[in-house]
Formats: C-alpha cells, sequence, structure tokens
C-alpha cells in the first residue's frame, strides 16, 4: 500500500456544521407571514436544526421517513431543511400552488409522515386533511397561536417543538448513498412525478453551483433567492450558502416587486435569483421608484427562457450581468449557467450579448448530447437542433416509487426540450418538445417570437403558439397580456419581428388576454392557450 487518504461520506449535516463552525455570525434575514422580519445567524440555524431533529425522533419519526413542508422561504423552513436531511429523514417540499387533488396525490405517494406549513396555507391544510392518508402530525412554522390550533386540531407548534428537542444531539453517520429530500415535478400532463435525491448527489451539485463558472458563490455574497424552496430546492442555493458561509435574505411571502426591490436596497442583496415573471415585476418597480439596485451586481434566470429586452435592460440601466441557466428537477437542478470562457472577451458587445443570451454550458459533472428523431447524436455545431439528452452525478435515474427507469436504453435522460449546442458546449434552449411551432414541416421557435413581443414597452407577457392552419398544418400566433396603462395594438407588435426572424417565421396575428395560465412553478401553459386560441387563424378566415 504506497498511502492512503481520509474518507469521509459527503453528508448534509457537514454543510450545517460547517456554517456554525466558521461562519456562526453570518446573518440570515427572514420576512415573515406578518411583515416583520426575523435576524438569525448560521450558529443558530445549526442549533435550532440539531434540536429539531432531536425532537421530530421523540415524535416517533425514524430515519427514511418522508417529511413535507408546505412553507415559504424563511428561516425556520431553513431550520426544518437541515433537521430532516441531517437526521437521515427525507425532506419533501410542497407546491403550495398546485391543485387540491395533485397537492393530496403528492402526499399520499410520498407517503409523508409529517408536515410543517405556514399560516399562509392552513386552509390547504384544513381543506385536504381528511384526505392525508399518512400524516401522522401537522406542525405549524411558528410560536404558539390560539386560531391555529382552533382549525387543526392537534397541531404541534414549531417553536414548542424546537424548545423541547435536546441541546446535545449530534447529527448522526449516514451513509452517503441515503436519500435525502424528494420533488416532483410539475405535472403538466398527468400526475406529478417524484424525483429523489441523495446526499451523494446534492453535494456533489452543491460544489458544482458554487464554483466560479457555475453560480459563483462566496462568504462575500448577499444573496437573496427569489426562487421558492418548495421549486426544485430553491436551485440549491441554500445548501450553496452554507457551504460558502453566504448571508442570506429569506423574502417570505413577498414576492412582488416591491417588497423585492425594498429588500435588495436595504440589505444590500448582491445576488439574486429567480424567473423571468419576477424579474419582469422588480424591474417595473425599480424604475417606477427610480431605485439604481446599486448593490445587485449579478441575478440568475432559470425556468423559462429570458427575453433579451430583459436581459439588456439589467445590464445597461442596472449594471447588473445576468447569468442565464438551465436545469430540472430531474437534474437537480443546475444542468448549465451561462458563463463566458477566456476567448470571449474579444468578443464585441453585440457578440457577447448574443453569447449570453443562451443557457450555457454544463458544469464537471453534467453532460449534454442532442439527438434526432432515431436517437443518433448530432454534432455540436451551434446549428444541428435535435432532443436535448443529459446524464451526470446528480441526474434522476428512476423516479420515485417506480421500478422502469427514466432513461433511455443507452443511459440518457431525454429532457423534452429541443436545443443546440455549439463546440464549446453552450447550449440554447430553442423550444419545449411539445411546444415547438411546426409550420409546413419546417420548425419555429416559441422561445424566439416571445423574446421579440415581450421587447414592446406595451406588452408584459406573451406566449408564442402554434394555431391551426388549413395549408400549413399551423401557424404562429402571439398571445399576449398588455402591461399596465398600455394599449399596443397588433400591426405595432408585428412590425417588431421585420428584420429579426425570416418571413415565414413571423406570427400571422396577435390576440391580447387578461393574462397567461401559469403552472405551480411559473411556466406558462401554452396547452391551455392552444386549447382557447388553438382555432383563431381559422375563425378569422387568414
Amino acid at each position: 500500500m504506497l498511502g492512503s487518504m481520509m474518507k469521509q461520506d459527503l453528508l448534509i449535516s457537514d454543510l450545517i456544521v460547517h456554517a456554525a463552525k466558521f461562519h456562526a455570525d453570518t446573518e440570515i434575514i427572514s420576512r415573515e407571514i406578518d411583515g416583520s422580519t426575523n435576524t438569525s445567524n448560521w450558529s443558530e440555524v445549526e442549533r435550532n436544526a440539531r434540536q429539531m431533529a432531536s425532537a421530530l425522533g421523540k415524535l416517533g419519526l425514524e430515519q427514511g421517513d418522508r417529511i413535507a413542508t408546505l412553507a415559504w422561504n424563511n428561516h425556520r423552513h431553513l431550520k426544518v431543511w437541515f433537521a430532516v436531511s441531517g437526521g437521515g429523514m427525507v425532506c419533501h417540499t410542497l407546491n403550495p400552488r398546485l391543485f387540491p387533488e395533485q397537492f393530496i396525490f403528492i402526499c399520499n405517494d410520498a407517503a409523508d409522515k409529517a408536515i410543517f406549513f405556514d399560516k399562509t396555507f392552513m386552509p390547504l391544510i384544513t381543506g385536504t386533511r381528511d384526505h392525508l392518508k399518512t400524516i401522522e402530525h401537522f406542525i405549524y412554522l411558528g410560536a404558539h397561536d390560539p386560531e391555529v390550533a382552533a382549525a387543526v386540531p392537534g397541531v404541534v407548534f414549531f417553536d414548542d417543538l424546537v424548545s423541547s428537542g435536546d441541546d446535545a444531539y449530534q447529527w448522526p453517520t449516514l451513509s452517503e448513498d441515503t436519500p435525502c429530500s424528494l420533488c416532483y415535478t410539475s405535472g403538466t400532463t398527468g400526475n406529478p412525478k417524484g424525483v429523489l435525491y441523495y446526499h451523494r448527489s446534492t453535494m456533489l451539485h452543491t460544489f458544482a453551483i458554487s464554483l466560479p463558472d457555475g453560480l459563483s458563490l462566496s462568504a462575500q455574497e448577499t444573496i437573496l433567492p427569489v426562487v421558492p424552496m418548495f421549486h426544485a430546492n430553491a436551485w440549491g442555493i441554500p445548501y450553496a450558502a452554507a457551504m460558502c458561509g453566504a448571508k442570506l435574505i429569506m423574502p417570505g411571502p413577498g414576492l412582488d416587486g416591491d417588497s423585492l426591490l425594498g429588500m435588495i436596497d436595504e440589505y444590500q442583496v448582491s445576488l439574486a435569483l429567480g424567473v423571468p415573471t419576477i424579474w419582469q415585476m422588480l424591474l417595473a418597480s425599480a424604475a417606477k421608484s427610480g431605485s439604481k439596485m446599486e448593490s445587485l451586481k449579478r441575478n440568475v434566470i432559470g425556468g423559462s427562457a429570458a427575453a433579451p429586452s430583459m436581459i439588456a435592460t439589467f445590464r445597461d440601466d442596472y449594471g447588473c450581468d445576468t447569468v442565464h441557466a438551465w436545469g430540472m428537477t430531474e437534474t437537480s437542478p443546475l444542468g448549465t449557467a451561462n458563463r463566458p470562457k477566456s476567448k470571449h472577451s474579444e468578443l464585441d458587445a453585440d457578440l457577447m450579448a448574443a453569447l449570453r443570451l443562451g443557457q450555457g454550458r454544463p458544469p464537471f459533472g453534467i453532460d449534454l448530447r442532442i439527438v434526432d428523431d432515431a436517437g443518433v447524436a448530432l454534432p455540436h455545431d451551434g446549428v444541428s437542433e435535435g432532443a436535448l439528452q443529459v446524464r451526470g452525478h446528480w441526474v434522476v435515474d428512476t423516479y420515485y416509487g417506480k421500478e422502469d427507469t427514466a432513461l433511455t436504453a443507452d443511459g440518457w435522460f431525454d429532457t423534452g426540450d429541443v436545443s443546440t449546442i455549439d463546440a464549446d458546449g453552450f447550449m440554447v434552449i430553442r423550444d419545449r418538445t411539445k411546444d415547438i411551432i411546426k409550420s409546413g414541416g419546417e420548425w419555429i421557435s416559441s422561445v424566439d417570437l416571445e423574446g421579440i413581443a415581450v421587447s414592446h414597452p406595451g406588452v408584459a407577457m406573451a406566449a408564442a403558439i402554434g394555431a391551426k392552419h388549413p395549408k400549413w398544418d399551423e401557424r404562429p400566433i402571439i398571445v399576449a397580456v398588455k402591461a399596465e396603462d398600455a394599449d399596443p395594438t397588433e400591426d405595432e407588435i408585428l412590425a417588431l419581428f421585420h428584420d429579426k426572424v425570416a418571413k415565414w417565421q413571423i406570427p400571422d396575428a396577435v390576440v391580447f388576454a387578461d393574462a397567461i395560465p401559469l403552472n405551480g412553478t411559473g411556466k406558462m401553459l401554452k396547452n391551455k392557450l392552444r386549447d382557447q386560441f388553438g382555432n383563431t387563424l381559422i375563425e378569422r378566415g387568414l
């Protein structure tokens, strides 16, 4: 034997131990349900998490049990995360925006034993409780509250539970192959599917997103995770913040533009992360107030493609670098981040701006490919479009409770996206397979059309869908929501497309709607739009 190195299992509990030991006084600022602010730190989070893990054991909960959360991004939710996973149980984050039927299905499918909930979601708890077959303990995320006690008989209160825990409790020694958390897909078609994450996969993902070519996190950052903790584990930010010892600003239920702007300016947020609809509201609030958000150096956009005009506004008006990222629940979620290489520093402003529009390149640990309809791999030339497939250290293999693999015969996960990949690994999502518009046998990217439509200052949101056409099978149309106090015309919006796309790709019509339906994670439900507006061209005789 020539020598050896220490070997320790990769465990989530080690993250919070590290944060408490070396970043004890780094603050966690949390906006509460009632609008008040709580200030804690990594030392308190670790101590309370240990107490909570101990208390859950006293309730009879065991390693491997699924423990659900129905909560905003706040300090109590953060403590539950580390308590449950660190204690060897499985933290199951529930999306409160799901329909009650889906909520019930997910709880029962996961066989949750307990559920933590914020007061905002008490009506969902009381309305579904009789249908939740396996939940034995309902735990309110707060101090004793008579209203909650009356509405949820037998409820346990978080603050009381923490106080009952053993302060001397030590994190158990686990295998890194122990499950730690569970997230379900948004379930736009059929029932949602569970993705079970493991300590090892989560820790490797945490290392990757913290790297400079990932999301570039450090102890110097003040991070505002606007993406909810119930949406693909807040993209892994709570774990990475503990790893790096970063300051966290938890927004609670205040996800409107004015509330977020206030937190960014008051707490000097340097990095914020969220979906495009959040940033639209933030930019509107900043423009109205005159704030320049001077502390905000970077924002990360994921969930769906960001409009070029949004990225340009952050860059030109606020000096904020927008990092486009891509991922899925099935990829933990980070799959790519748009971080230029050294050679790209020589690009002129227009070419650099074009490069930054895509979803970026994979970190080590993720591999990408595109394939044609026959499953044959296509070249990474930046032009060929194919079905995007992924494999790696934090990619799903088998969905929770299922026996059949989720992978192709040769071991790749099909994402459902249509993409290009260039020789440097930069990937661009052209569309979802189910949303791409096929006109006369040719593909038209709805993502590209939407980015052009929302560049009109009078358009708050836009969706491009394929409408039925007697000659071409389908043709693109735009469904637009007008911005507040704006009244754009159809001709104004259609004029934007000239010289930006090929003539045959220009939409045939624009229809205006009061709102665009969104799923539980903020993505547009284009199947509902196709049901509503799919006959527009036939009805108009176009």
